[in-house]
């Protein structure tokens, strides 16, 4: 018999959204996070949110959202697909693309409103050849090598402000040593800026005047004062820190903005001498209980903490056992007796009396948060959480 079952607004059914593993998104935090940030520099200098790689893993959409709806009107991207993608989703204001566009795709550019970074002088040529009229931020490269035009170019850099076809709204620099507060390091960040303001200034005495930016979220901490009309925040935005084994300056009282959770798919016993998972990496040295969760790899979660990591369920440690694979994940509970299928486990985030961060779960991967968020992987849904309109949208989920 033909099964004539109707799954009624399947599409809209937002508890299938945390039927797998979600993020939750604190927007309350996220608003904390932007005031405390304000609060460290000058009024003059407006808040440039950075939110390149789905905003850090925690949703670009709904982020730039949200930050729109509390005034904030600048936002930066790393590519061109991202910027357009928030320009469809209604994003309002300001978007500059920090990394390289080819002037071929210069219309795109334009019909988007989007802002190209000049990345070097062949960029700034070919651009201002286009065809079309562009806004531009010129990046400087005072010491990192990596992008921009060098100060000693001066001419050049004067005669890009004359070019007919591209508009130069701004211009910044980036500090490869901000993180730090080694002396050498301290020195070398110095240099930097006083190159990028010695440029700034040599431009106003000729006549030129644009507004400047050079702080990302390391350089708000360790370098609030600058003179700069822009700040980019990135991660210091959702409330994490890029390496906690880093000496930096006294650090502000940030929120982390992401949580993330699944749940309990399977519960098995296994005898002491029994292995789990691919290749046999672990073997039970007691009889065990051990719980599979429906998350893996293919999610973002590391595969490098397979017999490393732990979870949160319960409020308890629920260690990591096996080898992490691409869709799945087991963990064992013997010490959790409570543990039930379908019972929530904590990835990162807090629950009960244990806190399980990102940056710990970075550290204990050997990488940084940078790297962990942004791998969190388009089947993890983000559900925005302690806004105004509790109501869920899953149009909204990326």
């Amino acid at each position: 018999m033909e099964n004539t079952t109707i799954l009624k607004n399947e599409t809209t059914n937002t508890s299938l959204i945390r039927a797998r593993s979600w993020a939750e998104i604190d927007f309350k935090a996220l608003t904390e996070n932007t005031a405390i940030i304000r609060s460290l520099l000058p009024d003059s200098c407006r808040l440039m949110a950075v939110v390149k790689a789905n905003a850090y893993g925690h949703g670009d959409v709904i982020v730039s959202r949200h930050l729109n709806s509390i005034g904030v009107t600048d936002f930066a991207v790393a590519t061109l697909e991202e910027g357009i993608h928030l320009r469809k989703a209604g994003i309002c204001g300001n978007i500059l693309i920090l990394g390289y566009t080819p002037a071929s795709f210069a219309s795109q550019i334009s019909y988007y409103q989007l802002t190209q970074t000049v990345t070097d002088l062949s960029h700034a040529r070919a651009l201002a050849q286009s065809g079309f009229y562009l806004d531009v931020h010129l990046k400087i490269d005072t010491g990192m090598h990596r992008l921009g035009i060098t100060p000693e170019h001066f001419t050049e850099i004067c005669r890009l402000f004359e070019q007919p076809d591209i508009n130069v709204t701004g211009m910044f620099t980036h500090l490869c040593t901000a993180d730090s507060t080694e002396p050498s390091d301290i020195k070398y960040a110095d240099f930097q800026i006083q190159q990028f303001l010695e440029l700034d200034k040599t431009l106003k005495a000729s006549g030129i005047q644009v507004p400047i930016h050079i702080q990302s979220s390391y350089g708000v901490i360790n370098y609030p004062g600058l003179p700069c009309d822009f700040a980019r925040p990135g991660i210091l935005l959702y409330g994490c820190y890029s390496d906690t084994n880093k000496d930096s300056c006294l650090l502000p009282s940030m929120r982390p903005v992401l949580s993330w959770y699944t749940h309990i798919a399977s519960i098995r016993e296994i005898p002491a001498g029994e292995s789990v998972g691919y290749g046999r990496t672990h073997r039970a040295k007691r009889p065990e209980r051990i719980a599979v969760l429906p998350v893996g790899y293919a999610d973002g979660y590391p595969r490098s903490l397979s017999n490393q990591g732990y979870v949160i369920i319960h409020g308890k440690a629920a260690p990591v056992i096996g080898r992490i694979c691409m869709d799945q994940m087991t963990v064992d509970i013997s010490d959790i007796p409570m543990a039930s299928v379908n019972d929530k486990a904590t990835l990162i985030g807090s629950e009960g009396a244990l806190t399980l961060t990102a940056e710990e779960l970075a550290v204990r991967s050997g990488s940084i948060t940078n790297e962990l968020l942004s791998r969190i992987g388009s089947r993890i849904h983000r559900i925005p959480v302690n806004k105004k309109n509790p109501s869920l949208n899953p149009k909204d989920f990326p």
